[in-house]
């Protein structure tokens, strides 16, 4: 299968926003930014690069849309997509002039009729199936930290291993594309060491609370963060424990996390995004206006 990510990219008021279209001069067609991941990319930053590529805007994406998929010189092609807002920014910047040559921007329904493929005319109509303006809080179980059998000491202490801290460079990129600003983190190495590169390429501080981790989990004390955590006016990330993580995600999404598997691989997240007309939702009132609930591996 090929792989391949973009963004519906918006700006103006959300209740009448206008979206970015791309022409192709190579292929003579209008269509969403979008392109093919490279080799061992991951899927968010692939979204992220080729918008960049082909507006010059520098995204932060918002909630998933339903993939695309569709044939391609005989073989399956998924396209996953995300809504995606450029802050503070109206004026796309175009392409190189070679794969894209012009930027739109354009109304929902002109950007329909103006589209050339009928996949991405129907892509937008997913765009008002929720909220436009949404808020993440992430909730991250922390990257791969090697054998627990094999460590010798204070579990706490376990820090990540070399693949752990690969997976952390591909999170201080992957969690930029929500651009969280607050930092929470189980007092554990491992899930620290998990948020340290993201933290300091945006020079920001990771607070640190036992009651997230394996060994000092308090329920009620974990359940006043994550809804502390919901009533956050800024995006937000969390980073726990494989055995903690799904019931701080029932206490999120005021719902049991999922019907099948209820565990997130190492270095993977769940991104839980509320509806912004609620984000100053307090106590228990907060996760009841969750609007997706995505999950990723890294």
């Amino acid at each position: 299968m090929i792989r391949a990510a973009g963004a519906v990219v918006w700006r103006g008021n959300a209740d009448d926003p206008e979206v970015a279209l791309v022409h192709r001069p190579a292929y003579r067609d209008w269509s969403l930014p979008k392109g093919k991941l490279k080799h061992g990319e991951h899927v968010i930053a692939a979204a992220l690069r080729e918008v960049w590529e082909e507006t010059g805007l520098r995204v932060v994406l918002g909630r998933a849309l339903p993939p695309v998929h569709y044939m391609r010189g005989g073989r399956l092609k998924r396209v996953d997509y995300w809504l995606a807002h450029a802050p503070g920014y109206q004026h796309a910047i175009g392409g190189d002039g070679h794969e894209v040559d012009e930027v739109a921007w354009l109304p929902i329904e002109e950007a329909r009729r103006r589209l050339t493929y009928a996949w991405d005319r129907s892509l937008l109509r997913a765009v008002g199936a929720a909220p436009l303006v949404t808020m993440p809080l992430i909730l991250l179980r922390h990257a791969l930290a090697g054998s627990r059998q094999e460590w010798r000491g204070d579990d706490d202490l376990r820090p990540l291993d070399e693949h752990g801290h690969a997976q952390a460079e591909i999170l201080a990129t992957v969690l930029g594309a929500y651009r969280p600003i607050t930092l929470v983190s189980s007092h554990s190495r491992r899930c620290t060491q998990t948020l340290r590169p993201y933290a300091e390429r945006h020079g920001l501080e990771v607070r640190e609370e036992e009651a997230l981790s394996e060994s000092g989990y308090d329920p009620r004390a974990a359940e006043r963060i994550v809804r502390d955590l919901l009533a956050e006016p800024e995006p937000a990330v969390l980073c726990s424990h494989g055995k903690v993580l799904p019931e701080l995600l029932d206490m999120a999404h005021r719902a049991p996390y999922g019907t099948g598997d209820r565990n997130l691989a190492k270095g993977g997240f769940a991104v839980l995004h509320r509806a912004v007309d609620r984000a100053s939702a307090v106590g228990d009132d907060a996760g009841e206006h969750v609007v997706s609930l995505e999950r990723y591996a890294t």
